[in-house]
């Protein structure tokens, strides 16, 4: 194993130790309360180690989010049926959520002011303006695909929320269902016909 490679892997291994420190935190007590001193802490790596990884606290959550939702996003598009389908990797977000619900109820308190929250949205935009961007292939739509994309991650967040705070009474399979209801028939009219 040459140099570079061993500082990758002590520098993945860092990324991974800082990232449980702050969602073990974030069971313990709500985000905005956590400092970068108890993420070093709790991860017991230096604060230099800290800022070679990630700007700050919020940098870290919405870095973990990215990841989790590019791992969803891969094993959803397998079984994606046609083009418009795979906007957003709803159904295995919903059973993530469902894995991690102490997780996701500490997250996602306080949905429009939180920073890290918003974060959370951004990341599934992105997403879904990415995938609107390919589903449409050179044709426009006639909604701007920013429009689209986050009403698709607001949507989405909205329904993640509501379901955290009513104890979750709906199976993810049966989440995913009132999502695509919801939504999809909005996006295919906004998408050029051959491309629905």
């Amino acid at each position: 194993m040459d140099r570079r490679e061993k500082a990758d892997r002590r520098s993945r291994r860092s990324r991974r130790l800082i990232v449980d420190a702050l969602l073990g935190l974030m069971l313990e007590q709500r985000f905005e309360r956590i400092t970068v001193q108890e993420i070093i802490d709790r991860a017991d790596v230096g604060r230099s180690t800290f800022y070679a990884q990630f700007r700050n606290k919020e940098d870290v959550l919405e870095s973990e989010f990215a990841w989790v939702l590019g791992l969803l996003h891969e094993q959803h598009l397998t079984g994606a049926q046609y083009p418009a389908a795979h906007l957003l990797p709803s159904l295995g977000l919903f059973r993530h959520v469902q894995e991690h619900r102490p997780l996701y109820a500490a997250q996602l308190r306080g949905l429009a002011v939180d920073s890290h929250t918003q974060g959370v949205h951004r990341a599934l935009r992105d997403r879904a303006a990415r995938e609107l961007a390919l589903a449409a292939d050179t044709a426009e739509l006639t909604v701007p695909l920013d429009v689209v994309a986050e009403y698709l991650a607001g949507a989405l967040l909205s329904l993640i929320q509501w379901w955290l705070d009513h104890g979750m009474p709906h199976t993810p399979e049966q989440m995913e269902a009132i999502f695509q209801q919801l939504v999809m028939p909005g996006v295919r009219a906004v998408l050029p016909e051959q491309r629905r």
